[in-house]
């Protein structure tokens, strides 16, 4: 399988009149149909949704190193 093209998160806004920012938190991985038509969104699992999801595009993370000992 392909590496997914976007990564998926929950979005829930910061209350009316508060200083904060929405706190948007991971919950899976979108690929492309490969006819170029619509998208599989695939989300973690016991996973429970509430707000609204947005799909934004894939950034690779950095790998990460073990401490050398």
């Amino acid at each position: 399988m392909s590496k997914p093209t976007h990564t998926a998160f929950v979005v829930n806004d910061a209350k009316e009149g508060s200083d904060r920012k929405g706190y948007w938190r991971e919950v899976g991985a979108v690929w492309p149909h490969k006819n170029g038509s619509g998208f599989d969104l695939v989300l973690f699992d016991q996973l429970s949704v509430s707000g609204r999801i947005v799909c934004t595009e894939r950034k690779d993370k950095p790998e990460t190193t073990e401490a050398v000992k």
